[in-house]
């Protein structure tokens, strides 16, 4: 694609991958627990929404959290607890089951009613010098087909992501490619 950045930041813009600032605010549309994984209170909420159902569990160990059931019994009664490494294992696998549990609602209501509006926010261009800045403003679009985006999303595919969502800002026109790289993606479903 002719519009893709190839040295993003070479002469001090600053911003992030519109594909992660999708993902970010999908990750708070989600929702979930909020109490760090490293407070009691937190852990024992990851804990219980990972093994309160034998489908839950499951889905815990195909996200990668491959202790013995003896382990996460301990874990629940507070006679262990997990070590660092289990305790960033816990928190992504209960990332990646609350996306995929949370992924057909979510899109049901991104897709609702023709769409959903995006606000884009471009990237902060202050530490550029004067003559090498593009003209780049706040845009907005509607988003008609979330399919591709939030199925990426929920997979934890970023660059499926990035791929869905570059293939959405297209829809921008010639000048699409200056919003690859933004400050702010907006959205509310």
């Amino acid at each position: 694609m002719p519009e893709r950045n190839i040295d993003f930041g070479k002469f001090g813009a600053r911003g992030i991958k519109g594909s992660e600032a999708v993902a970010r605010k999908l990750d708070e549309l989600a929702g979930g627990i909020t109490t760090p994984v490293t407070a009691k209170r937190g852990l024992m909420a990851r804990l219980h929404y990972l093994t309160r159902t034998a489908h839950a569990r499951q889905a815990a160990r195909d996200a990668g959290l491959t202790v013995t059931d003896r382990t996460l019994k301990a874990w629940l009664e507070e006679r262990r607890k997990p070590t660092k490494a289990n305790l960033e294992r816990i928190e992504q696998a209960y990332r990646t089951v609350r996306r995929h549990n949370v992924a057909r609602h979510l899109l049901r209501r991104l897709n609702a009613r023709g769409g959903t509006r995006v606000e884009i926010h471009p990237l902060n261009q202050s530490q550029v010098p004067r003559q090498l800045q593009r003209v780049v403003e706040y845009r907005t679009m509607n988003v008609r087909r979330w399919d591709r985006i939030v199925d990426a999303w929920a997979a934890g595919d970023a660059q499926g992501l990035d791929d869905a969502w570059t293939d959405t800002i297209v829809d921008l026109g010639s000048q699409w490619g200056q919003y690859e790289y933004v400050t702010n993606v907006g959205f509310a479903a």
